[in-house]
């Protein structure tokens, strides 16, 4: 049976071609990591995981002066878990996708049940949280425990597609042999393996960029597949889809919630109204709200006369 070209070979541990890429990365890592707050000494592993979950299609230059707020006024998962939920939603502010702030709510009042307060180091504990997948878990157990997990992202995975496979840029969607190929050049011993996770995610954000990459600086440029094929293009190009803004419903959501989001209390519904000149589209936008749990709805008799954020 022929190879899936969507398919990157995974190649066995012992041997692997691409087992020698830490020792390559970790030096330039060295050099040029980025002096970012969760990253620090007396980082904890709440503070990592809430980076992570902040960071989730928001780039770091907005997550960090929103994560040191956050983390001055909700320090501990107990501290989140007890906060009022508009206090929240005002808090995460224009980070994007605010059902993500719910969902870190609910985790942090599930790791105060459930571990004392504590956020474990376990992977199925940490996949059982509300908002953990398998990415999140894998980097909190690299970036605040130490451990040896592969902590695939965006970044790790456009690294590992250009030096090993020889691609422009990944396929759209992850596949089992990624994880594998990335299972295959993670280093055995728990230190490095997370230096490691966090290096390859480093270069993808600093030099090996989807756009404009560095090639000239990259410390993987003697060994890259990519390069070496003289820089292909990307053969998932016709695959991918734009995410345009203008004119969408997260751009209807986006103004409704930063309208309630600068209001003291409920804003009455002709003014919610106004924020978008389509009607059905509005409404929708509206209910979808409503039926996340991110705006509550205040009703006097049969009609809605307000919106607010929930308590």
């Amino acid at each position: 049976m022929p190879d899936d070209p969507d398919q990157p070979r995974a190649t066995a541990r012992s041997g692997a071609p691409g087992r020698g890429l830490a020792e390559a990365v970790l030096p330039w890592y060295d050099e040029h990591a980025r002096d970012l707050p969760w990253r620090h000494a007396d980082r904890t592993p709440w503070g990592v995981l809430v980076s992570e979950v902040m960071l989730q299609q928001t780039p770091v230059v907005r997550v960090e002066p929103a994560w040191r707020a956050w983390m001055a006024r909700w320090p501990d998962p107990a501290d989140l878990a007890a906060a009022s939920s508009a206090d929240v939603l005002r808090a995460w502010d224009r980070l994007g996708y605010p059902r993500r702030a719910l969902r870190l709510q609910e985790c942090a009042r599930q790791v105060v049940v459930r571990h004392g307060g504590q956020v474990p180091d376990d992977e199925s504990a940490l996949r059982a949280l509300p908002g953990v997948g398998t990415y999140t878990a894998a980097a909190v157990r690299a970036f605040a425990f130490g451990h040896r997990a592969v902590a695939l992202d965006t970044n790790v995975r456009r690294v590992l597609a250009r030096a090993l496979a020889g691609w422009a840029l990944p396929a759209p969607s992850q596949t089992s042999a990624e994880v594998a190929l990335a299972e295959s050049v993670t280093p055995d011993d728990d230190a490095t393996a997370a230096r490691w996770s966090v290096a390859a995610m480093e270069l993808g954000a600093l030099v090996c960029t989807a756009r404009a990459p560095r090639c000239d600086v990259c410390p993987l440029r003697d060994r890259c597949a990519w390069l070496a094929a003289g820089r292909p293009a990307d053969e998932h190009a016709h695959r991918r889809r734009a995410q345009p803004w203008a004119g969408t419903d997260r751009q209807v959501r986006g103004l409704v919630m930063a309208l309630l989001r600068g209001s003291a209390g409920a804003v009455p519904a002709p003014a919610v109204a106004a924020v978008w000149p389509d009607d059905q589209q509005r409404d929708r936008c509206v209910a979808g709200l409503v039926a996340d749990g991110l705006v509550r709805a205040v009703v006097v008799g049969d009609a809605v006369v307000a919106y607010r954020l929930p308590d």
